[in-house]
Formats: structure tokens, C-alpha cells, sequence
């Protein structure tokens, strides 16, 4: 939810009334690009991305400032069906976002028709601006690009499109300034020097989660939740602690691999990744530990975060 900006920022506020701030929140289906332009739109990569549906399982937000506003974006997990406790969380992520959001930024894939009534439902009972971003436009012809525009403006009536490519950044400042003018006045939310309000173990777990997206198949990656357990700052290297928790005994065996050659693999990989992330050497700690049945289980959810408002 928002939080009220400072008292001191309010008197400067009423010295400098261009200045604008707002939400900005990220849905749509899952796959269709929202954590690649998120973080095109913020300019680092705070959000996981892989070629696998659902890799977002919370709600991220980045923090864009400029002399003259400041932008909170947020991406969340992409629009499903729930099958089990987690999924039904993060489903709530959604529609508290449709609440608290100053504009909603709906994408969708060039060719894409699906769509879940519910939402688009309340996307049109909303008082608040509507983009329609019609992402993938690089793999798309015309007519498909136009065939799209028109199924989705049908459903979206109220909705100003915007048509991109969030991998070459093809029409991302057309966006950008859309964005900007459809902003409420209002001073910044966030200090000026943030980037995100997430921690920086968050960011940690994220990296770990995607490495495991990357390496392992099927439901063995999203069987997983990760836990940094431990962070420890040294002068020169940074020890971390992660447990990684499954649901089954055969998901750990296969986590850790023959020999453990699979989890040193994924150690390596997160490794440097974080290392790159954090600019310091690190010492990763990971082990494995089977709790059984943890996405449907309501005090673990709370536990892991899923059912906190954030």
C-alpha cells in the first residue's frame, strides 16, 4: 500500500507543484515480458527472467527518480489460475495491486487473445489511467500487431496503447513518457537515492531462484523456496547462508545431484551471479531441507512472505 509522504517533503512540495509521483503496476498473463520491462523500465535487473512461465512469485517494486517526479514501479506475478495455497497469494498480489496503483500497465504478447474476465473486469471499473503495452512487436507483422490492437481495445475500451519491444527497447521512451504525464502531482514517496524497497537479501534469494529455474526442469523449480538464512559482511567477502526447502524427498536428490555435481553447479552459477550483483566476493552456503507440502501449508506461506500486504 502507499505510505504517506513526509511532512518536509510536503512543504517543499507546495513550493515545486510539478513535481510527480506515482505507482505504476505491471500485470498481465505470465511469459508475456512484464519482468523485462520492468527492468528495462527501471534500468536494472531487480526482477528474474527466464524463459519459463510464472517466475515472478512477489510483488517488486523499483524506484525510477527524476529532478521533476519519481516513478514506483511494480512487478507482479503473472495472471493464473491458482492451484495450490502459493499460487492462490500470489494471485492476491494482483488484485491488491488494481487498488493501490496511480496508472496500470497491462501488457500483452503481439498475438495474445487470452484473457481472464475477473480482471478485466475490474481494470474497467477503475478511475485511473490504463495503458494497454502491446510487448513482442520485433517477432510480429503489421497485421498481427493491428489484429491485436483491436481484440484488446475491444475489452480495454478506456486503455491508451502503447506498442513495444521490451527486449530492444523499441518504443520504451514512447512509454516512458506516457507514463510521466499520466502521474498525480505529488511529492516523492521514496527517498531520491532508492532504488527499490526490497532488501538486498530479497535480491539474493531471486538470483538463487533463478539459477534453479535455469538448470532444473519441470516442477522441480517451482517446488523450491529459497531462504537466505545467513549475511554476514566481512572486510573483503560477504558470507551467505541459503536453505533451499522442497516438498519431497526425490526433489532434494535431485536438487543435490549424483555426487552433489548438480547443487556445486548451481552454487557456481548463483555464485557469480551474486558476486556480479553485489561487487564483492562471496561465500555461498547452500543445503537442502524437505518440508512437506510448504505451498499449501498458511503458516509457511506467512513464514516466506506470500501473505504479508507489500
Amino acid at each position: 500500500m502507499k505510505s504517506g509522504p513526509q511532512t518536509i517533503e510536503k512543504i517543499l512540495f507546495m513550493e515545486n507543484i510539478t513535481h510527480r509521483a506515482g505507482f505504476v503496476n505491471l500485470i498481465g498473463n505470465p511469459n508475456v515480458g512484464k519482468s523485462t520491462l520492468m527492468n528495462r523500465l527501471v534500468g536494472e535487473s531487480l526482477s528474474i527472467i527466464t524463459a519459463k512461465a510464472q517466475t515472478t512469485r512477489h510483488r517488486i517494486k523499483g524506484i525510477v527518480n527524476g529532478e521533476d517526479f519519481q516513478i514506483v514501479y511494480s512487478d507482479l506475478p503473472g495472471i493464473l489460475t491458482p492451484a495450490y495455497k502459493m499460487q492462490e497469494m500470489m494471485m492476491r498480489f494482483v488484485n491488491e495491486s488494481l487498488k493501490d496503483a496511480d496508472v496500470v500497465l497491462y501488457l500483452v504478447e503481439c498475438g495474445e487473445t487470452q484473457y481472464k474476465a475477473e480482471i478485466i473486469e475490474k481494470l474497467n471499473a477503475l478511475e485511473i489511467p490504463i495503458i494497454l503495452v502491446i510487448n513482442k512487436i520485433d517477432k510480429a507483422s503489421a497485421e498481427q500487431i493491428a489484429s491485436t490492437r483491436k481484440h484488446w481495445q475491444q475489452l480495454l475500451p478506456k486503455s491508451e496503447v502503447v506498442e513495444i519491444s521490451a527486449r530492444d527497447d523499441q518504443n520504451i521512451p514512447v512509454l516512458v513518457d506516457k507514463i510521466k504525464e499520466k502521474l498525480p502531482f505529488s511529492p516523492p514517496y521514496f527517498p531520491k537515492d532508492e532504488l527499490t524497497d526490497r532488501p538486498t537479501r530479497f535480491f539474493v534469494s531471486e538470483i538463487i531462484r533463478e539459477k534453479l529455474l535455469l538448470l532444473y526442469k519441470k516442477e522441480i523449480p517451482y517446488s523450491v523456496e529459497v531462504v537466505v538464512d545467513s549475511f554476514k559482511e566481512e572486510e573483503d567477502l560477504i558470507r551467505i547462508g541459503t536453505i533451499l526447502y522442497v516438498e519431497r524427498d526425490t526433489q532434494k536428490a535431485i536438487i543435490i545431484g549424483s555426487k552433489g555435481s548438480a547443487i556445486k553447479r548451481l552454487g557456481t552459477e548463483a555464485r557469480t551471479a551474486i558476486e556480479e550483483f553485489l561487487g564483492k566476493h562471496i561465500y555461498l552456503d547452500i543445503s537442502v531441507k524437505v518440508l512437506k507440502d510448504w505451498r499449501n501449508n498458511d503458516l509457511l506461506m506467512k513464514r516466506f512472505g506470500y501473505n504479508e500486504s507489500d
